[in-house]
């Protein structure tokens, strides 16, 4: 290294990025934070969790993501072949905040990006990582500047915040599978002009297939008359449709009648996206100098919006750590990191598995539903996975099975 490395090299500026950047900076650290995409730019997972904003908070963002106007969230709606259900985050098992918001992330995303780079962050977007090297003392990145010119830097530790991107799973071949089976996600953004006085806006509704249960769509409303519309199934369900996107995404949506009906006058002011085989897994979540953080490491499904909380919770634990490193502690980051992570990825993980086998449906669709039970349901809803006060965080797997049971038996 020399005296104009920085201490830290970030790879990403989205959320879990620009999180752990502020976090650094503000305790003293030099963090250069190299972007392949220009801010703002599109980016799906619109719905937060309220777990989210104990991150935004620590990070010292709050009054920047609240003065940003976005659409109220404080839960949860499902819907199935006439039955209707629904979670209220403040009626949560776990301490901690009970609302969020709804966001447009290319903007989200830009406001904790400057939030980041008003503290001190050094952000430098169209940078792209070629090459790394962690075999060193210190890990080395090649880059590529907007101009083309090919550029190194050292830092004493490497954080990959790379999202889908998947910088460092790529270039070290630590990609693994998942266990989940292929699946695709078809979406747009719709102006909605939604008249019916019972849809909540400040709530996700999802809805399922009223055939295929394993099939459902997410609507997001935004401030603005908008929504995020998306639909969820496995790779060859979309076969037989037709591949104009917009066209195949409103044939399906007109398969499940209360949603057509809500969506009836809605126009489509984006063009439509999809994205397959997006779960992935890795072999670990850290090396030699470095650490990998939120969708660079894992990402599960997008069924109970997980992924920003689990990139927030990432970047939180890992500049904590990081921090102690830098003032000479001894860290063991598969102790004290991947694995204290993976308990609360693993909690989503059994209620994600759960929807798909529809254990889970069956349980939120029943007619008797016990309030304290719910309020521990909905604390994993709101993001609290990391929270081992919750049975159904602790003994996640068992507890799901004997309530699906339960259910099931009535």
């Amino acid at each position: 290294m020399t005296a104009k490395d920085p201490d830290v090299i970030v790879i990403g500026a989205g959320p879990s990025g620009a999180i752990a950047s502020a976090l650094l900076v503000q305790k003293g650290y030099s963090v250069l934070v190299l972007e392949r995409e220009e801010f703002p730019r599109f980016s799906i997972g619109e719905s937060l969790l309220p777990q989210c904003m104990a991150f935004v908070e620590e990070a010292g963002m709050l009054a920047a993501v609240q003065a940003g106007d976005f659409q109220f969230k404080n839960g949860a709606a499902f819907q199935h072949d006439g039955k209707y259900t629904e979670f209220n985050f403040t009626e949560k098992f776990s301490p901690g905040p009970g609302t969020t918001f709804q966001v447009q992330r290319g903007r989200f995303d830009k406001i904790l990006a400057d939030e980041a780079a008003r503290f001190g962050a050094d952000i430098r977007y169209h940078h792209e990582i070629t090459a790394v090297d962690v075999g060193g003392e210190c890990p080395h990145v090649t880059y590529r500047t907007p101009e083309g010119d090919v550029r190194t830097a050292s830092a004493k530790f490497l954080l990959d915040a790379s999202g889908f991107g998947r910088t460092l799973p790529r270039l070290l071949d630590l990609e693994y599978p998942s266990d989940f089976p292929v699946r695709q996600a078809c979406f747009t953004h719709v102006r909605d002009h939604i008249t019916d006085t019972h849809f909540d806006r400040n709530k996700i509704l999802v809805s399922i297939h009223p055939t295929q249960r394993d099939v459902w769509y997410w609507t997001i409303p935004f401030a603005n008359g908008t929504c995020s519309l998306g639909v969820v199934a496995k790779q060859e369900f979309f076969t037989p449709y037709t591949e104009n996107l917009e066209e195949r995404l409103m044939t399906i949506v007109d398969e499940e009648p209360r949603l057509a009906k809500l969506l009836e006058r809605a126009e489509i002011i984006q063009p439509a996206r999809q994205i397959t085989g997006y779960s992935a897994n890795v072999k670990s979540l850290h090396g030699n100098g470095f650490a990998l953080l939120g969708n660079a490491g894992e990402f599960l499904d997008p069924v109970f919006s997980s992924g920003v909380t689990i990139a927030m919770k990432s970047a939180s634990m890992a500049a904590a750590l990081l921090d102690r490193q830098l003032k000479g502690e001894s860290i063991n980051w598969e102790t004290e990191y991947a694995v204290p992570l993976k308990r609360g990825v693993d909690a989503f993980r059994t209620f994600v598995t759960a929807w798909y086998d529809q254990r889970f449906q069956d349980i939120i669709f029943h007619h008797t539903q016990l309030d304290n039970v719910k309020a521990m349901i909905c604390s994993i809803l709101a993001g609290y996975a990391w929270d081992e006060n919750n049975p159904y965080v602790k003994e996640s797997e068992r507890r799901v099975n004997v309530l699906a049971e339960i259910c099931r038996a009535a």
